[in-house]
Protein backbone atom coordinates (compact mmCIF):
# COMPACT_ATOMS: atom_id res chain seq x y z
CA UNK A 1 0.00 0.00 0.00
CA UNK A 2 1.52 3.35 -1.22
CA UNK A 3 2.47 5.71 1.88
CA UNK A 4 0.10 8.50 2.26
CA UNK A 5 2.53 12.18 1.32
CA UNK A 6 2.12 14.36 4.17
CA UNK A 7 0.62 18.22 3.03
CA UNK A 8 2.88 20.96 4.19
CA UNK A 9 2.76 24.82 3.99
CA UNK A 10 6.09 27.17 3.89
CA UNK A 11 5.94 30.53 4.57
CA UNK A 12 8.19 33.31 4.33
CA UNK A 13 9.00 36.36 6.29
CA UNK A 14 6.03 37.07 8.55
CA UNK A 15 7.46 39.65 10.14
CA UNK A 16 5.04 40.13 13.08
CA UNK A 17 1.77 40.02 10.45
CA UNK A 18 0.50 36.80 12.81
CA UNK A 19 -2.99 37.84 11.67
CA UNK A 20 -2.26 38.00 8.30
CA UNK A 21 -0.69 34.59 8.12
CA UNK A 22 -3.04 32.37 9.91
CA UNK A 23 -6.26 33.90 8.56
CA UNK A 24 -4.78 32.91 5.34
CA UNK A 25 -4.01 29.48 6.17
CA UNK A 26 -7.48 29.16 7.41
CA UNK A 27 -8.49 30.06 3.85
CA UNK A 28 -6.69 27.51 2.63
CA UNK A 29 -7.61 24.82 4.37
CA UNK A 30 -10.91 25.72 4.50
CA UNK A 31 -10.79 25.06 0.59
CA UNK A 32 -8.33 22.32 -0.07
CA UNK A 33 -8.44 20.98 3.26
CA UNK A 34 -6.28 20.28 6.58
CA UNK A 35 -2.61 20.24 6.12
CA UNK A 36 -0.14 18.49 8.50
CA UNK A 37 2.51 21.33 9.03
CA UNK A 38 3.53 25.11 8.84
CA UNK A 39 6.77 25.81 8.22
CA UNK A 40 8.23 29.60 8.69
CA UNK A 41 11.56 30.73 7.54
CA UNK A 42 13.31 34.40 7.74
CA UNK A 43 12.14 36.93 9.72
CA UNK A 44 8.95 35.48 12.26
CA UNK A 45 8.91 38.71 14.46
CA UNK A 46 8.73 42.56 12.97
CA UNK A 47 9.59 45.94 14.08
CA UNK A 48 6.17 46.38 15.01
CA UNK A 49 4.54 46.25 18.37
CA UNK A 50 3.58 43.37 20.53
CA UNK A 51 0.16 43.73 20.88
CA UNK A 52 -0.81 41.28 18.09
CA UNK A 53 1.90 38.36 19.65
CA UNK A 54 0.98 38.93 22.77
CA UNK A 55 -2.68 37.81 21.85
CA UNK A 56 -1.03 34.50 20.85
CA UNK A 57 1.52 34.38 23.60
CA UNK A 58 -1.31 34.14 26.33
CA UNK A 59 -3.76 32.08 24.39
CA UNK A 60 -6.33 34.18 23.52
CA UNK A 61 -5.56 33.53 20.14
CA UNK A 62 -4.36 30.15 18.19
CA UNK A 63 -2.58 28.73 15.16
CA UNK A 64 -4.47 26.66 13.29
CA UNK A 65 -1.85 24.39 12.45
CA UNK A 66 1.38 23.09 14.10
CA UNK A 67 3.77 25.59 13.21
CA UNK A 68 7.35 25.50 13.44
CA UNK A 69 10.17 28.70 13.42
CA UNK A 70 13.43 29.64 12.71
CA UNK A 71 14.98 32.26 15.41
CA UNK A 72 16.35 35.83 15.26
CA UNK A 73 17.89 37.37 12.31
CA UNK A 74 18.80 40.68 14.12
CA UNK A 75 19.77 41.67 17.32
CA UNK A 76 15.95 43.02 18.02
CA UNK A 77 14.57 39.65 17.52
CA UNK A 78 17.06 37.60 19.92
CA UNK A 79 14.73 38.30 23.16
CA UNK A 80 11.74 36.22 21.68
CA UNK A 81 14.25 33.39 21.33
CA UNK A 82 15.70 32.42 24.98
CA UNK A 83 16.56 28.73 24.25
CA UNK A 84 18.94 27.81 22.04
CA UNK A 85 18.05 24.27 22.11
CA UNK A 86 14.20 25.22 20.81
CA UNK A 87 11.05 26.00 22.77
CA UNK A 88 6.82 26.39 22.48
CA UNK A 89 6.43 30.27 21.72
CA UNK A 90 2.67 29.60 21.91
CA UNK A 91 0.03 27.11 21.76
CA UNK A 92 1.03 25.22 18.47
CA UNK A 93 4.04 27.73 17.54
CA UNK A 94 7.45 26.09 18.01
CA UNK A 95 10.76 27.58 17.69
CA UNK A 96 13.02 24.76 16.38
CA UNK A 97 16.33 26.05 17.76
CA UNK A 98 19.54 27.27 16.44
CA UNK A 99 20.33 24.47 14.06
CA UNK A 100 19.70 20.66 14.30
CA UNK A 101 17.33 17.96 12.88
CA UNK A 102 13.90 17.29 13.48
CA UNK A 103 12.53 14.38 12.76
CA UNK A 104 8.75 13.00 12.51
CA UNK A 105 6.81 10.60 13.43
CA UNK A 106 6.20 9.75 9.88
CA UNK A 107 9.98 9.51 9.41
CA UNK A 108 9.94 13.17 7.87
CA UNK A 109 13.89 15.13 8.47
CA UNK A 110 13.74 18.61 8.52
CA UNK A 111 17.41 19.85 9.08
CA UNK A 112 17.40 23.46 10.31
CA UNK A 113 19.78 26.82 10.90
CA UNK A 114 18.46 30.23 12.12
CA UNK A 115 19.88 33.26 11.31
CA UNK A 116 22.50 34.80 9.48
CA UNK A 117 25.90 34.18 8.34
CA UNK A 118 28.98 35.35 10.23
CA UNK A 119 32.59 34.75 9.86
CA UNK A 120 33.92 36.63 13.44
CA UNK A 121 33.98 35.26 16.76
CA UNK A 122 32.22 35.12 18.91
CA UNK A 123 29.50 34.86 16.83
CA UNK A 124 26.40 36.67 17.74
CA UNK A 125 23.61 35.30 19.01
CA UNK A 126 21.42 35.72 15.86
CA UNK A 127 24.01 34.46 13.94
CA UNK A 128 25.79 30.69 12.79
CA UNK A 129 29.25 30.42 12.18
CA UNK A 130 30.80 27.71 9.46
CA UNK A 131 31.73 25.67 13.18
CA UNK A 132 27.92 25.13 13.30
CA UNK A 133 27.68 24.20 9.33
CA UNK A 134 30.16 22.06 9.56
CA UNK A 135 28.86 20.12 12.65
CA UNK A 136 25.49 19.68 11.05
CA UNK A 137 27.41 18.10 7.74
CA UNK A 138 29.53 15.91 9.34
CA UNK A 139 26.48 14.99 12.14
CA UNK A 140 24.64 14.01 9.42
CA UNK A 141 26.98 13.27 6.19
CA UNK A 142 29.11 10.35 8.05
CA UNK A 143 26.40 8.15 8.17
CA UNK A 144 27.53 6.01 5.42
CA UNK A 145 23.52 4.98 4.44
CA UNK A 146 23.78 8.56 4.50
CA UNK A 147 21.24 9.74 0.84
CA UNK A 148 20.11 12.95 2.01
CA UNK A 149 17.21 15.06 3.90
CA UNK A 150 13.75 15.94 2.77
CA UNK A 151 13.75 19.25 4.45
CA UNK A 152 16.01 22.17 5.02
CA UNK A 153 15.37 25.35 6.17
CA UNK A 154 17.32 28.14 6.00
CA UNK A 155 16.92 32.56 6.33
CA UNK A 156 19.41 33.29 3.82
CA UNK A 157 19.93 32.28 0.68
CA UNK A 158 22.82 30.07 -0.68
CA UNK A 159 24.51 32.17 -2.86
CA UNK A 160 25.12 31.18 -6.20
CA UNK A 161 21.38 29.23 -6.57
CA UNK A 162 20.88 30.84 -9.54
CA UNK A 163 23.91 29.42 -11.74
CA UNK A 164 22.49 27.32 -14.49
CA UNK A 165 18.46 27.99 -13.23
CA UNK A 166 16.13 30.30 -14.16
CA UNK A 167 16.49 34.04 -13.57
CA UNK A 168 16.06 35.11 -10.06
CA UNK A 169 14.75 38.29 -10.88
CA UNK A 170 16.69 41.39 -9.01
CA UNK A 171 18.66 39.13 -6.79
CA UNK A 172 21.89 38.85 -7.98
CA UNK A 173 22.41 35.49 -6.34
CA UNK A 174 26.59 35.60 -7.41
CA UNK A 175 26.56 39.00 -4.55
CA UNK A 176 23.90 38.16 -2.25
CA UNK A 177 23.27 35.48 0.17
CA UNK A 178 25.75 32.60 2.17
CA UNK A 179 28.65 31.22 1.05
CA UNK A 180 28.28 28.53 4.14
CA UNK A 181 24.11 27.75 3.47
CA UNK A 182 25.49 27.23 -0.10
CA UNK A 183 28.21 24.73 1.19
CA UNK A 184 25.49 23.18 3.87
CA UNK A 185 22.65 22.20 0.92
CA UNK A 186 25.82 20.53 -1.12
CA UNK A 187 26.31 18.36 1.62
CA UNK A 188 23.07 17.38 2.86
CA UNK A 189 21.52 17.04 -0.56
CA UNK A 190 17.70 18.31 0.88
CA UNK A 191 14.55 17.61 -1.39
CA UNK A 192 13.37 20.90 -0.74
CA UNK A 193 15.20 23.99 0.96
CA UNK A 194 13.03 26.73 1.81
CA UNK A 195 14.36 30.74 2.44
CA UNK A 196 13.40 34.10 2.45
CA UNK A 197 14.83 37.73 3.78
CA UNK A 198 15.02 38.57 0.16
CA UNK A 199 11.32 40.20 0.11
CA UNK A 200 10.69 38.02 -3.19
CA UNK A 201 9.48 34.87 -4.67
CA UNK A 202 11.55 32.40 -6.73
CA UNK A 203 11.29 29.06 -7.44
CA UNK A 204 14.46 27.63 -8.94
CA UNK A 205 14.36 24.89 -11.65
CA UNK A 206 15.27 21.46 -9.71
CA UNK A 207 19.03 20.71 -9.95
CA UNK A 208 20.76 17.25 -9.58
CA UNK A 209 22.69 15.96 -6.57
CA UNK A 210 25.37 13.76 -8.53
CA UNK A 211 27.57 14.10 -11.33
CA UNK A 212 25.84 13.09 -14.59
CA UNK A 213 27.96 9.79 -15.76
CA UNK A 214 30.31 9.73 -12.70
CA UNK A 215 28.21 8.39 -10.08
CA UNK A 216 24.86 6.88 -9.13
CA UNK A 217 21.72 8.67 -9.45
CA UNK A 218 20.14 10.74 -6.83
CA UNK A 219 17.73 12.85 -6.26
CA UNK A 220 16.57 16.34 -7.75
CA UNK A 221 16.92 19.46 -5.04
CA UNK A 222 14.10 22.05 -5.44
CA UNK A 223 14.72 25.75 -3.70
CA UNK A 224 11.86 27.60 -2.98
CA UNK A 225 12.24 31.11 -1.55
CA UNK A 226 9.31 33.27 -0.43
CA UNK A 227 8.35 36.57 0.37
CA UNK A 228 7.26 38.29 3.41
CA UNK A 229 3.58 37.96 4.13
CA UNK A 230 0.85 40.23 3.43
CA UNK A 231 3.58 42.32 0.82
CA UNK A 232 1.78 44.78 -1.51
CA UNK A 233 2.93 43.47 -4.14
CA UNK A 234 1.14 40.50 -3.60
CA UNK A 235 4.34 38.07 -4.06
CA UNK A 236 3.70 34.53 -2.98
CA UNK A 237 4.69 33.55 0.66
CA UNK A 238 2.98 30.40 1.30
CA UNK A 239 3.93 27.39 -0.36
CA UNK A 240 1.75 24.12 -0.42
CA UNK A 241 3.51 20.91 -1.49
CA UNK A 242 2.70 17.35 -0.66
CA UNK A 243 5.92 14.88 0.36
CA UNK A 244 6.18 11.33 1.11
CA UNK A 245 9.41 10.69 3.49
CA UNK A 246 12.63 9.47 1.52
CA UNK A 247 13.09 6.34 4.05
CA UNK A 248 9.72 5.48 2.86
CA UNK A 249 10.39 6.30 -0.75
CA UNK A 250 10.58 3.57 -3.65
CA UNK A 251 14.79 4.09 -4.75
CA UNK A 252 13.84 4.37 -8.00
CA UNK A 253 11.17 6.19 -7.64
CA UNK A 254 13.25 8.91 -5.85
CA UNK A 255 15.55 8.93 -7.89
CA UNK A 256 13.38 9.93 -11.15
CA UNK A 257 15.02 13.33 -12.32
CA UNK A 258 12.55 16.11 -13.32
CA UNK A 259 12.54 17.21 -16.89
CA UNK A 260 13.64 20.48 -16.11
CA UNK A 261 16.23 19.10 -13.92
CA UNK A 262 19.38 21.59 -14.41
CA UNK A 263 23.61 20.86 -12.74
CA UNK A 264 23.89 21.59 -9.31
CA UNK A 265 24.66 25.90 -8.99
CA UNK A 266 27.09 24.54 -6.10
CA UNK A 267 29.55 22.63 -7.83
CA UNK A 268 32.80 23.30 -9.38
CA UNK A 269 34.63 20.94 -11.78
CA UNK A 270 32.34 18.63 -10.01
CA UNK A 271 34.29 19.44 -6.66
CA UNK A 272 32.69 21.07 -3.73
CA UNK A 273 33.63 24.15 -2.03
CA UNK A 274 34.52 23.78 1.62
CA UNK A 275 32.78 24.89 4.04
CA UNK A 276 33.95 28.27 5.25
CA UNK A 277 35.56 29.53 1.98
CA UNK A 278 33.95 31.70 -0.69
CA UNK A 279 32.33 29.04 -3.18
CA UNK A 280 33.59 30.32 -6.79
CA UNK A 281 31.25 30.52 -9.84
CA UNK A 282 30.96 26.79 -11.28
CA UNK A 283 32.88 26.10 -14.76
CA UNK A 284 32.01 24.05 -17.75
CA UNK A 285 33.99 22.21 -19.90
CA UNK A 286 33.89 23.60 -23.63
CA UNK A 287 31.32 21.61 -26.23
CA UNK A 288 32.62 18.90 -27.98
CA UNK A 289 31.98 18.24 -31.92
CA UNK A 290 30.74 15.42 -32.77
CA UNK A 291 29.94 13.86 -36.69
CA UNK A 292 26.05 13.48 -36.81
CA UNK A 293 25.98 14.26 -33.24
CA UNK A 294 22.96 14.51 -30.40
CA UNK A 295 23.96 17.82 -27.74
CA UNK A 296 22.17 18.58 -25.23
CA UNK A 297 24.19 21.79 -24.18
CA UNK A 298 21.74 24.17 -24.31
CA UNK A 299 18.81 26.03 -22.24
CA UNK A 300 15.44 25.38 -22.14
CA UNK A 301 13.01 26.71 -24.71
CA UNK A 302 9.74 26.25 -23.91
CA UNK A 303 8.38 25.33 -20.33
CA UNK A 304 7.74 21.63 -18.83
CA UNK A 305 4.89 20.37 -18.36
CA UNK A 306 5.99 17.28 -16.71
CA UNK A 307 6.85 18.39 -13.22
CA UNK A 308 4.08 17.46 -10.32
CA UNK A 309 1.95 19.89 -9.24
CA UNK A 310 2.37 21.32 -5.64
CA UNK A 311 0.67 24.08 -4.95
CA UNK A 312 -3.01 25.74 -5.03
CA UNK A 313 -1.64 29.04 -6.31
CA UNK A 314 -0.70 29.88 -9.85
CA UNK A 315 3.14 29.06 -10.34
CA UNK A 316 6.19 31.97 -11.16
CA UNK A 317 6.22 32.44 -14.69
CA UNK A 318 9.16 29.83 -15.81
CA UNK A 319 12.34 31.14 -17.35
CA UNK A 320 14.50 29.63 -19.40
CA UNK A 321 17.46 27.92 -17.56
CA UNK A 322 20.98 29.47 -18.08
CA UNK A 323 23.61 28.14 -19.93
CA UNK A 324 25.90 25.68 -18.41
CA UNK A 325 28.91 28.27 -19.20
CA UNK A 326 29.33 29.23 -22.34
CA UNK A 327 27.87 27.01 -24.97
CA UNK A 328 28.20 27.31 -28.93
CA UNK A 329 24.84 24.92 -29.26
CA UNK A 330 22.69 27.04 -26.84
CA UNK A 331 19.67 28.24 -28.01
CA UNK A 332 19.20 30.94 -25.13
CA UNK A 333 22.73 31.54 -25.20
CA UNK A 334 24.68 34.69 -26.51
CA UNK A 335 27.14 32.56 -27.73
CA UNK A 336 25.24 30.43 -29.86
CA UNK A 337 25.97 30.89 -33.55
CA UNK A 338 22.60 31.14 -35.17
CA UNK A 339 23.47 31.05 -38.37
CA UNK A 340 24.34 27.79 -38.62
CA UNK A 341 21.26 26.82 -37.31
CA UNK A 342 19.44 24.60 -40.54
CA UNK A 343 16.33 23.34 -39.45
CA UNK A 344 14.06 23.99 -35.99
CA UNK A 345 11.52 21.13 -35.39
CA UNK A 346 9.28 21.28 -32.06
CA UNK A 347 11.51 19.46 -29.61
CA UNK A 348 14.70 19.29 -31.54
CA UNK A 349 16.49 21.28 -34.22
CA UNK A 350 19.47 21.27 -36.93
CA UNK A 351 23.14 22.32 -37.12
CA UNK A 352 25.99 22.48 -38.75
CA UNK A 353 28.84 21.50 -37.67
CA UNK A 354 31.38 24.20 -36.51
CA UNK A 355 34.77 22.68 -38.25
CA UNK A 356 33.06 20.03 -39.60
CA UNK A 357 34.47 17.11 -41.54
CA UNK A 358 32.04 17.53 -44.28
CA UNK A 359 30.29 20.32 -45.72
CA UNK A 360 26.80 18.67 -44.71
CA UNK A 361 28.36 17.33 -41.19
CA UNK A 362 24.92 18.24 -39.03
CA UNK A 363 24.25 17.81 -35.77
CA UNK A 364 20.82 16.89 -33.87
CA UNK A 365 19.91 18.96 -30.81
CA UNK A 366 17.28 19.09 -28.03
CA UNK A 367 16.06 21.72 -27.38
CA UNK A 368 14.77 21.41 -24.23
CA UNK A 369 18.03 20.61 -21.20
CA UNK A 370 18.23 16.96 -21.03
CA UNK A 371 21.42 15.13 -20.10
CA UNK A 372 20.16 11.87 -20.89
CA UNK A 373 17.15 9.73 -22.76
CA UNK A 374 15.98 8.63 -19.97
CA UNK A 375 15.10 11.79 -18.91
CA UNK A 376 13.22 12.55 -22.48
CA UNK A 377 9.62 12.56 -22.93
CA UNK A 378 7.95 10.18 -25.71
CA UNK A 379 7.27 13.05 -28.38
CA UNK A 380 11.15 14.03 -27.89
CA UNK A 381 12.39 11.03 -28.92
CA UNK A 382 9.64 10.34 -31.58
CA UNK A 383 11.23 13.53 -32.83
CA UNK A 384 15.17 12.26 -33.03
CA UNK A 385 13.78 9.60 -34.67
CA UNK A 386 12.26 11.82 -37.14
CA UNK A 387 15.29 13.69 -37.82
CA UNK A 388 18.07 10.46 -38.04
CA UNK A 389 15.22 8.81 -40.61
CA UNK A 390 14.43 11.82 -42.58
CA UNK A 391 18.75 12.61 -42.82
CA UNK A 392 19.24 8.84 -44.17
CA UNK A 393 16.36 9.44 -46.97
CA UNK A 394 18.07 12.96 -47.56
CA UNK A 395 21.91 11.91 -47.93
CA UNK A 396 20.95 8.50 -49.22
CA UNK A 397 19.42 10.57 -52.56
CA UNK A 398 22.52 12.34 -52.55
CA UNK A 399 24.71 9.36 -53.01
CA UNK A 400 26.06 9.40 -49.74
CA UNK A 401 25.92 7.52 -46.48
CA UNK A 402 25.91 8.56 -42.93
CA UNK A 403 26.94 7.35 -39.55
CA UNK A 404 25.69 8.62 -36.25
CA UNK A 405 27.60 8.16 -33.53
CA UNK A 406 27.78 9.50 -29.72
CA UNK A 407 30.71 9.30 -27.01
CA UNK A 408 29.07 9.66 -23.40
CA UNK A 409 32.09 10.31 -21.43
CA UNK A 410 33.33 13.93 -19.79
CA UNK A 411 30.83 15.66 -21.56
CA UNK A 412 26.91 16.36 -21.10
CA UNK A 413 25.48 14.76 -23.96
CA UNK A 414 22.26 12.67 -24.92
CA UNK A 415 22.38 8.82 -24.02
CA UNK A 416 21.20 6.53 -26.74
CA UNK A 417 18.61 3.59 -26.29
CA UNK A 418 20.74 0.80 -24.27
CA UNK A 419 22.60 2.89 -21.71
CA UNK A 420 21.39 3.33 -18.05
CA UNK A 421 21.96 6.29 -16.23
CA UNK A 422 25.34 6.74 -14.80
CA UNK A 423 27.08 4.47 -17.46
CA UNK A 424 29.73 6.01 -20.13
CA UNK A 425 29.59 4.36 -23.38
CA UNK A 426 30.51 5.31 -27.30
CA UNK A 427 27.44 4.41 -29.05
CA UNK A 428 27.53 3.90 -32.88
CA UNK A 429 24.75 3.69 -35.47
CA UNK A 430 25.34 2.90 -39.01
CA UNK A 431 22.75 3.48 -42.09
CA UNK A 432 22.34 -0.15 -42.21
CA UNK A 433 20.83 -0.57 -39.04
CA UNK A 434 23.83 -1.87 -37.39
CA UNK A 435 24.51 -0.50 -33.56
CA UNK A 436 27.69 -0.76 -32.07
CA UNK A 437 28.33 0.19 -28.34
CA UNK A 438 31.25 0.21 -26.04
CA UNK A 439 31.05 0.56 -22.74
CA UNK A 440 33.56 3.23 -21.23
CA UNK A 441 35.83 2.28 -18.84
CA UNK A 442 38.76 5.00 -18.20
CA UNK A 443 41.50 7.16 -20.34
CA UNK A 444 38.80 6.84 -24.11
CA UNK A 445 40.15 9.60 -26.07
CA UNK A 446 37.50 12.16 -25.99
CA UNK A 447 37.68 12.98 -30.04
CA UNK A 448 37.97 8.81 -30.55
CA UNK A 449 34.95 9.05 -33.18
CA UNK A 450 36.32 11.56 -35.53
CA UNK A 451 39.96 11.08 -35.58
CA UNK A 452 38.29 7.34 -36.90
CA UNK A 453 35.97 8.62 -39.21
CA UNK A 454 38.93 11.16 -40.40
CA UNK A 455 41.18 8.29 -40.79
CA UNK A 456 42.76 6.86 -44.22
CA UNK A 457 40.59 3.57 -43.51
CA UNK A 458 37.46 5.81 -44.03
CA UNK A 459 37.47 9.34 -45.29
CA UNK A 460 41.04 9.54 -45.96
CA UNK A 461 41.13 13.35 -44.58
CA UNK A 462 43.20 12.61 -41.23
CA UNK A 463 44.17 16.71 -41.18
CA UNK A 464 40.96 17.30 -40.33
CA UNK A 465 40.65 15.04 -37.25
CA UNK A 466 41.42 18.01 -35.08
CA UNK A 467 37.68 20.16 -35.46
CA UNK A 468 40.00 23.39 -34.66
CA UNK A 469 42.03 23.05 -37.76
CA UNK A 470 38.70 23.05 -40.07
CA UNK A 471 37.01 26.53 -38.96
CA UNK A 472 36.29 28.54 -41.77
CA UNK A 473 34.91 32.34 -42.02
CA UNK A 474 31.73 33.22 -41.11
CA UNK A 475 30.72 33.63 -44.24
CA UNK A 476 31.50 30.43 -45.83
CA UNK A 477 29.30 29.17 -42.67
CA UNK A 478 26.79 30.87 -44.04
CA UNK A 479 26.82 29.81 -47.44
CA UNK A 480 26.88 26.27 -46.49
CA UNK A 481 24.01 26.87 -44.22
CA UNK A 482 21.74 28.07 -47.06
CA UNK A 483 22.90 25.78 -49.12
CA UNK A 484 21.82 22.90 -46.81
CA UNK A 485 18.74 24.34 -45.61
CA UNK A 486 17.49 24.86 -49.70
CA UNK A 487 18.45 21.04 -50.41
CA UNK A 488 16.83 19.80 -47.38
CA UNK A 489 14.19 21.42 -48.17
CA UNK A 490 12.46 18.32 -49.62
CA UNK A 491 12.83 16.27 -46.79
CA UNK A 492 11.57 18.70 -44.05
CA UNK A 493 9.06 17.28 -42.39
CA UNK A 494 8.34 19.81 -40.12
CA UNK A 495 6.57 21.77 -42.76
CA UNK A 496 4.02 18.97 -42.77
CA UNK A 497 2.37 20.29 -39.86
Amino acid sequence: MAQKPLRLLACGDVEGKFDVLFNRVRAIQKKSGNFDLLLCVGNFFGSTPDAEWEEYKTGTKKAPIQTYVLGANNQEAVKYFQDADGCELAENITYLGRKGVFTGTSGLQIVYLSGTESLNEPVPGYSFSPKDVSSLRTMLCSTPQFKGVDILLTSPWPKYVGNFGNSSGEVDTKKCGSALVSSLATGLKPRYHFAALEKTYYERLPYRNHIVLQENAQHATRFIALANVGNPEKKKYLYAFSIVPMKLMDAAELVKQPPDVTENPYRKCGKEASVGKQIPAPEEESACQFFFDLNERQGRKRSSTGRDSKSPHPKQPRKPPQPLGPCWFCLASPEVEKHLVVNIGTHCYLALAKGGLSDDHVLILPIGHYQSVVELSAEVVEEVEKYKVTLRKFFKSRGKRCILFERNYKSHHLQLQIAQPGAAYFYVELDTGEKLFHRIKKNFPLQFGREVLASEAILNIPDKSDWRQCQISKEEEETLARRFRKDFEPFDFTLDD
